[in-house]
């Protein structure tokens, strides 16, 4: 149960006495003028409607490059995603802007929305993984698609199948807010008949578009300006002129789109509704696109892939996705390591069988060289026998003197020099 209590301090309380919560709006804007926002536009039609010229006129920005006297922009053949940083009063807004190739082109279009679904649902993917890592990062851009800009080709009678099937496809995950393109092509009764064909369409067929929320409103400093955003919303569908000519009308400079009989002036309610629709989104609602975005679309993405997850469908839940991650991870590393441990272990046997062979070279060459050594020895001893052998045969001593010569009474050394030198005269 929540009781209402209004405090108001009243002019003798003291400091003390005043909470400040009544401060809350102001931490919500400092917080919000520090971190920005993040907002994606997504524009889908048919091909030849002037989306990428639309993204341009938006906010007043080249976001597709075009230069004077250039040739058009060319026709988008695949999705293309740009963002850019808007600054206005220190508010930063991070605009993501995606632009899709055409349809309707093709003999055979069933199933052409399927490329820009897989792209919204892949964005809700990748913010869904990085919500639900175990660590994620503090501020998670948001990339998710909070607005698409269906364009409607001007016919002047209804929508086509291919608008009310592709419209259907998309309505479960993005806020639609349906446009006509190149209004400048039917008169102003042809669009008011133009208009009412289509919002009986969209009942019949119970296609759901986003629904701006009640509230007042005004564009400031625009003459001839509705005073109300229930001004704004009966202009539902919106009828707009896109252009990439600015031109100098007094003291301002405008988009304009020129013809032989006239001129047609964007930012003119009396020419189309691109002021409004600039308006009641961008002024008005541009952070209840947002909430309902994360609190809708995406939740429903969520809890459909918590329930495949359940079911045990193929495609699991975050949480499972993130265990079986990490088996996988583990497996990985467990069967690296395995991997590593092997070829140590083949290396180490290989290293230790080559020290082996090289001990056994070893073991043999010092065998041979023993053999070689006791071998030299032996005839080293044999040689010594057989010169001690010559020596007796020959008379001589160990110091090489003759036997008969050296008696008992041999005289000093003094006198042996003689002696020896006698007995050879002697025998001469």
């Amino acid at each position: 149960m929540v009781v209402d209590i209004q405090r108001e301090p009243s002019q003798a309380s003291t400091k003390s006495e005043f909470m400040g919560f009544a401060n809350f709006p102001n931490q919500v804007f400092r917080r919000c003028i520090k971190n920005g926002f993040h907002f994606t536009i997504m524009v889908v039609g048919q091909s030849g409607l002037g989306k990428s010229t639309f993204t341009n006129s938006l906010f007043l920005s080249e976001v597709y490059d075009v230069k004077p006297h250039q040739m058009p922009i060319p026709s988008t053949v695949k999705i293309d995603s740009k963002t850019v940083c808007l600054v206005e009063n220190d508010v930063k807004l991070y605009m993501t802007f995606v632009d899709t190739p055409g349809f309707g082109d093709a003999v055979d279009n069933s199933n052409c929305w399927d490329p820009i679904i897989n792209f919204v649902d892949q964005r809700f993917a990748d913010y869904l993984a990085e919500e639900t890592k175990i660590e994620r990062p503090e501020n998670i851009a948001d990339n998710r698609v909070h607005l698409c800009f269906y364009f409607i080709a001007p016919t002047g009678h209804g929508l086509k199948e291919l608008d009310i099937e592709f419209m259907k496809a998309l309505q479960d995950r993005v806020n639609i807010v349906p446009i006509i393109a190149k209004a400048d092509t039917l008169t102003h009764q042809e669009m008011l008949t133009f208009k009412q064909n289509i919002l009986k369409d969209l009942d019949t067929h119970e296609i759901r578009i986003y629904k701006f929320p009640d509230q007042e409103g005004t564009i400031v400093g625009i003459k001839n300006a509705p005073t109300k955003c229930e001004d704004n919303r009966k202009r539902i569908p919106f009828a707009v002129v896109g252009s990439n000519k600015v031109i100098d009308i007094g003291s301002k400079r405008t988009r304009v789109r020129e013809y032989p009989w006239g001129t047609v002036e964007v930012e003119n309610l009396a020419h189309n509704d691109f002021l409004a629709l600039r308006d009641i989104v961008i002024r008005s609602n541009l952070v209840d696109l947002i909430n309902v975005t994360r609190d809708i679309h995406y939740e429903n993405f969520r809890y459909k892939q918590m329930c495949k997850g359940a079911k045990g469908n193929l495609e699991r839940d975050p949480f499972t996705q993130l265990e079986e991650e990490r088996r996988t991870v583990e497996k990985e590393a467990a069967e690296v390591r395995r991997t590593k441990e092997k070829i140590f272990a083949e290396k180490v046997a290989d290293r230790e069988h080559k020290l082996a062979d090289r001990g056994k070279a070893l073991d043999e060459q010092e065998k041979e060289n023993r053999r070689i050594l006791h071998e030299k020895h032996g005839m080293l001893q044999k040689s010594l026998e057989e010169l001690s052998e010559f020596r007796r045969a020959a008379g001589i001593n160990d110091s090489g003197s003759s036997i008969g010569h050296i008696g008992r009474n041999s005289p000093p050394d003094g006198k042996k020099k003689k002696s020896s030198t006698l007995n050879i005269f002697n025998r001469n």
